[in-house]
């Protein structure tokens, strides 16, 4: 049984043929699926059950799929969020997705859409008992195994799932430079996604929240990857 049989997705897209198409896939691969096209509609579906997951559009008839997600999270701080925008979306538009864990750019590959929910709730769902482990430690960064929680310099610093499980791969890799593909495999459990621009984006999170604790922790090895300082 995979790890997200039975979650739960809340599918927010107003063009129906498009919600249609993912929600028929999700069902296909023993996703719950509960489909909405407006922002109210969709806030209204998330009183009424707990979805697991929210696959958002960006562009909504009556509002900003970011304002949503931004209030889906406030909820439930545990769901996890994946945007679906536009390929020729503004940089500020997916700059603005950092609260997420993940995107997706129209048009997408159906198969790629459940590959990328499935990993997401593999980041965001851990078994329900987790054993107690040694946190992972690097310079003064501090790692929780257990609570998933970061504190660099004695100081909490707030990640998502995806952004920690980002700086856990290059914290258990210290030393190494990690190439992109490495990452995208581990982290995103993307195959053969060179093009995707994912891991530069989250690097510049994991970056802007890390840096305004201390001196810069993350370098980059043009055309190769990314590692600790």
């Amino acid at each position: 049984m995979g790890a997200h049989e039975g979650a739960t997705v809340l599918v927010v897209e107003d063009e129906p043929s498009i919600a249609d198409v993912l929600a028929i896939a999700l069902r296909y691969h023993r996703f719950e699926v509960m489909t909405a096209g407006t922002v109210r509609g969709a806030l209204t579906l998330a009183e009424r059950t707990r979805p697991d997951a929210a696959l958002l559009d960006v562009m909504l008839p009556d509002g900003d799929g970011r304002a949503l997600g931004r209030e889906l999270r406030e909820r439930r701080p545990d769901l996890a969020l994946v945007f679906l925008t536009a390929r020729d979306a503004p940089a500020e538009i997916v700059g603005a997705l950092g609260f997420g864990d993940d995107y997706i750019t129209k048009p997408f590959n159906i198969d790629e859409v459940v590959a990328r929910i499935t990993a997401v709730l593999r980041r965001t769902r851990p078994a329900d008992v987790l054993p107690q482990r040694p946190p992972l430690r690097y310079g003064d960064l501090e790692l929780d195994e257990t609570t998933y929680s970061v504190h660099r310099a004695g100081r909490s610093v707030e990640l998502t799932p995806t952004e920690y499980a980002l700086l856990r791969f290059l914290v258990r890799n210290e030393g190494r430079i990690v190439p992109k593909e490495q990452l995208l495999r581990h982290v995103w459990q993307y195959e053969h996604s060179a093009e995707s621009t994912v891991v530069e984006t989250y690097i510049s999170y994991l970056r802007r929240k890390l840096d305004a604790l201390g001196a810069p922790v993350i370098t980059t090895r043009r055309g190769v990857g990314y590692g600790l300082a």
